[in-house]
């Protein structure tokens, strides 16, 4: 009867939850141009907001800058303010057509800012991951007290869906270790 047991799809949900953290952490900035960190900024434009990919291009010219070109030029200024407004901290210098981003080095203290937000940003991860574990802990015991699987099966299935569980959290942790460590990169 334990065939009836899949955990493809707790799998599934943990492994998005792997994803969501590591898109997440590509929009911390470290000390190189990296377009994703603008990724969280939305402009006002037209009026509603919308994502700054949607409205302009973003390029790397150099390993510490970024260039935005908005797909309008009537929308620079609100471009601009959104990232200036943004958490990026980084000032735009606009020349009228495009605006340039340097990306500035990370001080010891935005560093730290910056991981404190990476861990934040992890622990989600693995709160998700273990919700995913007790929704379907919940659902094994359901089965098991509607008799649609044995006691054997349902303890079985508990102890693959822990090693899932401890597989996921140590990915989220390594994701974590290596976001750490680009940030203190000087």
């Amino acid at each position: 009867m334990s065939d009836m047991i899949d955990l493809t799809t707790a799998e599934k949900s943990m492994k998005n939850a792997l994803e969501a953290v590591r898109n997440q952490f590509s929009t911390i900035r470290t000390g190189r141009a990296n377009p994703a960190i603008l990724d969280r900024v939305e402009v006002e434009a037209y009026g509603s907001r919308m994502p700054l990919k949607s409205v302009a291009n973003i390029g790397v010219p150099e390993p510490r800058m970024l260039t935005v070109t908005p797909f309008d030029p009537n929308s620079l200024k609100d471009i601009e303010r959104a990232i200036r407004d943004s958490e990026t901290g980084i000032n735009p210098m606009n020349d009228g057509k495009i605006l340039r981003l340097p990306i500035p080095e990370l001080t010891e203290e935005r560093r730290k800012e910056f991981i404190r937000v990476a861990r934040g940003m992890a622990e989600d991860g693995r709160v998700s991951v273990r919700n995913v574990r007790r929704n379907e802990m919940n659902d094994l015991h359901e089965l098991r007290k509607e008799g649609e699987i044995s006691e054997d099966d349902e303890r079985r299935a508990e102890g693959e869906l822990n090693g899932l569980t401890t597989k996921y959290v140590k990915r989220i942790d390594s994701a974590l270790e290596e976001k750490e460590s680009e940030l203190m990169e000087v």
